[in-house]
């Protein structure tokens, strides 16, 4: 089965890029500055050392990522200005709208590519992957989310004409497509069945998160604010990622089970940030809850490596269900047991490395933190099974293969393309 152990040796793959030396990949992102995607940047390292020549195109971040232009460890990164959307549909119309002209002039500077690499959300990019493949581009879409199902979820408008239109934009981009990266099997059946993919163009590339930097450290008492326990949230906090889940369950933990023997902290940020600490005050839970923001690495694994219990709260929703969260595999990675609600990805990810609460029922989450407080053994023993996996099964080594298969597979029986001069007219010559 695709994703999985059926694919060649990558250095010895027609077309992988070590047989033909040269090879110019442009991977085209919207929604996160690169490095900081640390999903796309292990893609960028992945085939830097199977010797493409990779070029990236993406926004810029606010406090890091911030040059227009960089060169990281071999890897040329063109950056754009970008104002993220606030409010409505409009909002949303405006930032992609920028992000589409900056996205097609930086394109046009890095010149002709092998293969354009393009990153949903949003699933607008096949735009300027089809101008690349005029040129003689492979177009490789990597479905880091599924739209439709994150339109549903995010804005609870229903099927309404935007959604359709969402929709619409997905089967474009699928139909447009050499080769399709899934994140998971999920979205590889939804590729394949709602995208009319054919299996044999749909490659499972999971997600995985360093082992080298998840690493864990002695930990900080001090860090549990004078309480015997941590918990810790570590995530984006939009409308969707369910925070305000685990502060409803944390009140009731306090309230319903009497336990006031932790103190927790949220890392991270996003649109939902604000309304997440004005919850915790309404909730009286300030005392007890702490918000960090987005924090350096070093302190992210001083507070992961000191958590007692690690919370995932997403609740079930047609997009969480399906989809395989970061978060769940940075506790695994770091020995921490989790607490999650009841979906499908959730268990094929974390396995017996977590506790499930059934969905969406927050007074159950909370007897589950609960019952891990109480269970020392059982958190030991949790977190060896998500270190375990996070090694074997889950980890990235298995995602590079299937990575370089999937270009092998695009640009199979194609010669590399020549980055060559530009005519009078300021175009390069069409192949």
């Amino acid at each position: 089965m695709l994703g999985d152990t059926s694919f060649e040796d990558p250095s010895a793959a027609d077309g992988a890029g070590r047989d033909r030396p040269g090879r110019r990949a442009l991977i085209l992102v919207e929604n996160l500055s690169v490095p900081f995607d640390r999903r796309v940047w292990q893609e960028c390292t992945t085939l830097r050392d199977a010797g493409w020549e990779v070029h990236v195109i993406c926004p810029r971040g606010n406090k890091r990522d911030t040059e227009p232009e960089a060169v990281i460890d071999g890897v040329r990164i063109h950056r754009y200005p970008l104002r993220a959307a606030t409010g409505g549909p409009a909002g949303y119309l405006r930032e992609y709208g920028a992000a589409l002209w900056h996205t097609a002039r930086l394109a046009r500077k890095v010149g002709p590519v092998d293969v354009v690499h393009a990153c949903n959300p949003p699933d607008l990019l096949f735009l300027p992957a089809l101008w690349l493949k005029r040129r003689g581009a492979r177009f490789v879409f990597d479905q880091h989310d599924l739209v439709p199902e994150l339109y549903l979820s995010r804005f609870g408008r229903g099927k309404d004409v935007l959604y359709r239109a969402v929709c619409a934009l997905e089967r474009m981009t699928y139909r447009a497509a050499d080769v399709v990266l899934a994140t998971n099997e999920s979205y590889r059946d939804v590729a394949v069945r709602r995208g009319g993919r054919r299996p044999a163009d749909v490659f499972v590339v999971r997600s995985a998160p360093r082992t080298d930097r998840f690493r864990p450290v002695p930990p900080e008492p001090e860090l549990k604010h004078g309480k015997p326990h941590l918990l810790c949230y570590l995530g984006v906090m939009g409308p969707q990622d369910g925070v305000d889940y685990a502060l409803r369950a944390l009140a009731k933990l306090r309230d319903e089970l009497g336990r006031t023997d932790w103190h927790a902290v949220f890392v991270g940020s996003g649109d939902a940030f604000d309304a997440m600490v004005e919850l915790s005050r309404r909730l009286g839970l300030e005392d007890r809850v702490r918000f960090t923001g987005r924090i350096p690495d070093a302190d992210l694994v001083r507070h992961l490596s000191t958590a007692d219990v690690c919370l995932s709260p997403d609740p079930r929703n047609p997009l969480n269900d399906v989809s395989t969260m970061n978060k769940v595999l940075e506790y695994m990675a770091m020995g921490r047991p989790i607490v999650s609600f009841d979906l499908k990805e959730a268990r094929v990810s974390a396995g017996e490395a977590a506790l499930y609460a059934p969905a969406n029922d927050e007074a159950e989450f909370a007897k589950r933190i609960a019952l891990l407080l109480d269970d020392p053994e059982q958190r030991a023993r949790m977190g060896r099974i998500g270190r375990q996996r996070i090694n074997g099964e889950l980890s990235w080594r298995h995602s590079q293969t299937a990575l370089l298969a999937a270009y092998a597979a695009a640009c199979r029986d194609r010669a590399p393309v020549a980055a060559g001069p530009r005519s009078r007219a300021g175009k390069r010559p069409r192949r």
